[in-house]
This record gives structure tokens, sequence and C-alpha cells, in this order.
């Protein structure tokens, strides 16, 4: 269809076929919502249909034998067109109440037009029940036929094909409705399927963030707290005999507290804000842990960085460089909280690169009596005394070093390490992913 200006209308089929489609959802509303209403209403229009047939003789026009007796031709026609009423709750019940007047009809050669509503009936067994269903009602609409067309062999084609025909296109017409509501179920469980398991991703997702951001706060107040609390411990007692000494110490609180604050202000602020507006800095990395020393300096815990072995071409990747700082920073922590402080406590990272891994080892020369078999000192400390919440400390960890398939240990340094008293943390972290 065109307009004035020769412009197609494609609006006008899919207009067309919009409102089909509405209509047809508002008709299985219905059904839905009252099936025994709609039972009736359909019954009540066939059997109008079959007693109209029966009252203008109309059924003589295509009977083989227009003597057969008029009540009969009245009883068969409300025997095909009132058992309609069960046609969907008991399809093949119905079918073989029929038989019987089927095998009459033809038998008397009335050949009522009614008969053909069998046919209505097999295509609910089509839609409803198993295919062997399908094959028996095969079997009862058929019979009739052949025995009709014995009994009148002049008209067996005006008897058997018409009724044939209806039979093969009933059936396949059930098949194909069979074949979409099935089609269609399956769409629709799969389609909740895949809501279940996007509410169970997303479930997972927010309790692996929740964890994440556990270890970072985790991190970030532990360290910076355990670095103020030191230089507090150490500006209290250079207050009296060096004031200046003092004054260092508080300035360095200062600046331990501002930049606390500024890494928990970008923490949260990705929370806060919008994924645009989120304030984003790079997490620190191996290039930053000069900087992490020198606050734990600061905090009176002397400690030296050393490198061995040749850096790989391509630095690694952020997330294990994070996992590398993140368990330094937890290791150096803990010697600062668990530790005695004493004139010879002090502390060593150092960073191994070998062909396919980088190790990490925080050893210090920590006093046995200010915690470690006390349970006080390290993260085996921390796991005995059950003084930091689960997922944190040792756990916290090891779980960044199992992200990258990594592996971390921690316990006293062996006896012949020259500090039997010490302590040490060693994470053993691949370079590449492990192939799956």
């Amino acid at each position: 269809m065109t307009n004035d200006h020769g412009e197609e209308r494609a609006s006008s089929p899919i207009a067309l076929t919009g409102h089909t489609q509405r209509l047809l959802q508002r008709v299985r509303a219905f059904d839905v919502r009252r099936p025994l209403l709609w039972d009736l209403v359909l019954t009540a229009f066939w059997v109008l249909f079959a007693v109209l047939d029966y009252t203008s003789g109309g059924w003589r026009t295509v009977a083989v034998d227009p003597r057969a007796p008029e009540p009969a031709v009245l009883l068969m026609s409300l025997a095909f067109s009132v058992p309609l009423l069960r046609r969907r709750t008991q399809p093949l019940a119905v079918l073989l109440f029929m038989t019987p007047f089927s095998l009459a009809n033809v038998w008397t050669g009335a050949v009522v037009q009614a008969a053909y509503l069998q046919q209505v009936v097999v295509f609910n067994i089509a839609v409803r029940l198993p295919m062997r269903a399908l094959a028996w009602a095969g079997v009862l609409t058929t019979a009739p036929l052949a025995a009709g067309a014995l009994r009148f062999p002049q008209g067996w084609d005006r008897l058997f094909v018409p009724h044939l025909w209806a039979f093969a296109l009933a059936a396949l017409l059930g098949i194909v409705v069979r074949t979409r509501k099935e089609y269609t179920a399956a769409l629709v469980d799969r389609a909740h399927r895949l809501e279940r398991e996007r509410d169970q991703r997303a479930r997972l997702a927010a309790a692996a963030e929740r964890t994440r951001i556990a270890r970072e706060m985790h991190d970030i107040i532990g360290h910076n707290l355990s670095v103020i609390t030191g230089l507090a411990d150490g500006g209290a007692y250079a207050a009296a005999k060096n004031p200046q000494r003092a004054g260092e110490a508080l300035e360095a609180i200062g600046a331990t507290s501002r930049q606390a604050l500024t890494e928990l202000r970008r923490l949260l602020g990705v929370l806060r804000d919008d994924p645009a507006d989120a304030q984003r800095t790079p997490q620190p990395g191996l290039d930053d842990l000069e900087e992490l020393l020198a606050g734990v300096r600061a905090a009176g815990l002397p400690v030296r960085l050393s490198v061995r072995g040749t850096p790989p071409h391509s630095p690694p990747t952020a997330g294990r460089q994070l996992t590398a700082y993140r368990v330094a920073q937890e290791a150096l922590t803990n010697t600062l909280k668990h530790g005695r402080p004493t004139a010879s406590l002090s502390a060593e990272v150092a960073l191994t690169y070998r062909a396919t891994e980088l190790e990490v080892l925080v050893t210090d020369t920590g006093d046995t009596a200010g915690g470690h078999e006390a349970g006080g000192h390290g993260a085996g400390g921390r796991e005995e005394d059950g003084g930091e919440a689960a997922g944190q400390g040792i756990a916290g960890m090891r779980e960044r070093a199992s992200l990258y398939d990594g592996t971390l240990e921690a316990g006293p340094l062996p006896p012949d390490a020259g500090s039997p008293t010490g302590w040490r943390v060693r994470l053993l972290l691949p370079l590449e992913d492990t192939p799956k």
C-alpha cells in the first residue's frame, strides 16, 4: 500500500499483526480466567451449527442416502457436538464416545457435517496427549470410515477422503501448536534460569567485592594506625628529653593520618559515587615500597629493601604488584603491632625475581618473649589469638595470593637463619597466569 507521494506504508501490516496479537492475548487471558465459560460458549456454538444443519436439511445435500431417519440424524448431530464440552479435559474419552455414532453416521449414509467436529477433539489430543494417543485417535476416526466405504462402495470417496484430509490437517495443526507451546515454555524456563543465575552471580560478585573492600580497608587502616601508634609512642618518649624529635613525630603522625584519609576517601568515593564521577587513582605497586618503608622507619622500625634477580622485561601486572605491596605492608604492620620494641628489632623486605615467579620475603628480628610463642606476633599470632576478623590478617594475605595462584607462608624463622627469635612471611607469586 502506498500514500499520495508513492511511498510504501510499511506500518499497516505491522499494525495489523500487532492488533491480531493483542486480540489473541485477550482471548487467551479470558480462557485462563474462565475456562468453563469459554468451553460452554464454544460448545454452544457448535451445537447450534449441528442443529441448524439438521433443521435446514443441509445434511441431505451431501448424504449418500438421504432417506436416513431424521431422529437418528438429530441424535448423531448432538452426539458430535455436545461432548465437545469435555474436549480439553478428556479428549480421548470424548473421541471414544463419538466412535459408535461415527459408525452409525456412515452406515446409515446420512454423513452429517457435524461428524467433522471429531477433528476438534483430534486437535486437542495432538496438543495435550502423547503421540501414542494420537495414533489411537487415527484408528478411531478412520475405522468407521473404512466400514462406511465398504457399505457404500459407490460413495467411498465422499465418505473417506475428506475426513482423512481433515484428520491429517487437525493432527498437524495440533502438533504445530504443541511444539510452539513447548518451545515457548522452554524459553520461559531458560529465561527464569538465566535470571536466577544472574542474581546468583550478582550476589557472588557483591560478596567478593565486600571481601576485597574489607581487605583494602584492613590494610589501609591497620597499617597507618600501627605507624601512628609507633610515632605517638616515640613522640611521648622524646617529649621530655628532645622536644624537637617530639615535634617531628607529630608532623609524621599528621602526614600519615592525611595519607590514610586520602586512601579511605578514594576507596569510599568509588563506592558512593557513580562510576563516571568516581575519582580513581592508581593502586600502590612495587615502586611505592620505598615510600611505605619510609613511613615504617618514621614509626621507629628500621627496615631495608633488597632486590635480587633481574626484573622481567615487562613489569608484573597491577594486581600482582598490589598483592606484593599489601603482603609486605601487612607483615610490617604486624611487626609494628606485635614485635617487642627493643634496640635489636629490625625488618627486611627482599624481592627476588626468578624466571616465572616473584618472591617477597619479609623477615624481622622480633623477640620470642614479646609475642611469637605467645601467639601475639605476626600473622600467625593473629590466627591463634582470634584478634582479627575472618578474612583479615594471614587469611587476607592468603586470599590475595590465591587470586594469582600464589602461595603464602608465615611462621618463625628457621634456627639456622641467624635470628631464631625472628619471624618471616614468604610470598611466591607467578608472574603469568597459569593456563586452565
